[in-house]
């Protein structure tokens, strides 16, 4: 309770271009290993990069969403620090000119309230290859159709202050690639990776303790317990007497610890200068400001709105902006129904889970928001009741692309209203249990969802619930 724990962190998203950061080599998963190459990414001799216009694109994209400042006159630089998976024998990176400056990504604290975490640059670089270690037992083999992939570095300065931050703080950075549509966030493919950059001090020092870098954690669940393994590990060095040491670790997923793969380098050890082939490039204000025309609303504003305007609770407005399909298609619903709640409760429930047993999402969904409007409004109005939408109605609109109500007629899944037929499913209910309706009659009030759930199942869903409830009520209270 001493110590706390200072955090920053490096987020690496491939930007989803259809070609490298400086040829024309594709940049699709899967393919079979160095098949997605050239002699520009083999860096033969004589050959010229040339930048992916579309990858700065992006990259100003998300820093206007972050609320950075974009430079305008960028150049790229050579990092000379030996990657085994790049042939040129260095990666091109930005150095002194990050593409975008500052900015901040919104974060929900665990006390339930909102903080910015300060961003200090977003970058472009292009990635390395893959090393793969468990294919032959004496080498290490080399797939370079990664080599060249665009990237860009997002670094925040050390602003995070426990692992549940950095995970909040990952989860929000995936999130907004994905609304962009500038990365596909899979961290399972390794489009987007963490470094995590861990010191502590005690607590009310201001200045910064010996930093550790953890590299590569290819999941949140792992940025988490990675810092949260590397803070515990720290306290216990620094409580021996020992000395921190600046160095680079890597992440065990297997029992949740962490190991020293090498002494950190400084800055210094990259021998950054320009590159001489890739001449400065400049990004003009008009050309930022037709990105900025571009921008979707983001997801925490529309939260907000969501909130606001349309009285959700905000766990709902956050469920309904984790994608900016989902957030999209319930506004096109409200189009044409001012049911909001209802709405809501419609597709994070029986719509949802229709999308996850197909596996599928809201952009795959061939339902017109019209006719969910549709269905939610008879619903609403007592005509069909709701399980029966949702287990029988909701499947064959999406899969056959009929009006619910056609449906529900075919079916003979209309809802009755009728007092005089209610009362004899209510009679029947009643008379098949006789023992339940003294116990009732005796005090035990809750008994009258299971004589609902008696005139449900005789009705074959068709009762209306709340007509039944109360001519049960009469009945057993008489």
């Amino acid at each position: 309770m001493n110590y706390e724990a200072v955090i920053g962190l490096e987020v690496h998203a491939q930007l989803a271009t259809n070609t490298k950061l400086f040829s024309g080599d594709s940049i699709a998963f899967g393919g079979e290993p160095n098949t997605q190459v050239s002699p520009i990414s083999l860096a033969h001799p004589g050959t010229l990069p040339k930048t992916n216009k579309k990858a700065v694109a992006f990259a100003i994209k998300m820093g206007l969403a972050c609320g950075s400042e974009i430079e305008e006159v960028n150049y790229f630089a050579r990092k000379n620090y030996f990657y085994p998976d790049l042939p040129k024998g260095y990666q091109i990176s930005q150095h002194t000119t990050p593409i975008c400056k500052g900015g901040f990504i919104s974060i929900t604290t665990e006390a339930g309230g909102e903080r910015k975490v300060q961003l200090n640059r977003i970058h472009i670089e292009e990635d390395a290859g893959k090393s793969i270690h468990d294919i032959d037992p004496s080498n290490t083999c080399i797939d370079l159709n990664r080599a060249g992939t665009p990237l860009i570095e997002i670094v925040t300065e050390p602003d995070l202050f426990s692992a549940e931050e950095a995970w909040e703080y990952v989860t929000e950075v995936r999130k907004l690639v994905r609304w962009l549509n500038i990365c596909d966030g899979n961290m399972e493919e390794g489009s987007l990776r963490c470094d995590a950059n861990v010191s502590i001090r005690l607590k009310g020092v201001t200045t910064l303790g010996t930093k550790v870098e953890v590299k590569n954690l290819n999941s949140i669940r792992n940025v988490k317990k990675a810092i949260e393994f590397e803070i515990e590990r720290m306290i216990a060095e620094v409580e021996k007497g020992n000395i921190i040491k600046q160095q680079t670790r890597s992440f065990d997923a297997s029992n949740d610890t962490t190991f020293a793969i090498r002494d950190k380098e400084e800055a210094n050890d990259y021998r950054y200068f320009p590159d001489p082939d890739l001449p400065a490039f400049i990004v003009t204000k008009e050309y930022i400001q037709s990105i900025a025309a571009t921008l979707p609303a983001l997801p925490w504003a529309l939260q907000h709105e969501f909130q606001e305007q349309y009285s959700l609770s905000k766990y709902d407005a956050e469920q309904l902006c984790d994608e900016l399909t989902t957030a999209a298609y319930f506004k096109a619903v409200l189009q044409y129904t001012p049911l909001s709640k209802q709405v809501a409760n419609w597709m994070l429930g029986p719509v949802k889970q229709y999308l996850n047993e197909h596996q599928i999402g809201f952009a795959q969904l061939s339902l017109a928001p019209a006719i969910l409007a549709e269905l939610v409004g008879l619903v609403e109005a007592g005509k069909i009741n709701f399980s029966v939408a949702a287990a029988k109605i909701l499947p064959a609109m999406i899969e056959k692309n009929e009006q619910p109500l056609q449906i529900a007629e075919a079916l003979g899944l209309m809802q009755v209203s009728d007092i005089d037929e209610l009362a004899i499913w209510v009679a029947e209910a009643i008379a098949a249990m006789p023992d339940k309706v003294m116990e009732y009659k005796k005090g035990k009030k809750g008994l009258i969802g299971l004589f609902v759930g008696e005139v449900k199942k005789r009705s074959k869903g068709k009762a209306d619930p709340k007509m039944v409830t109360q001519l049960l009520e009469q009945k057993l209270n008489a």
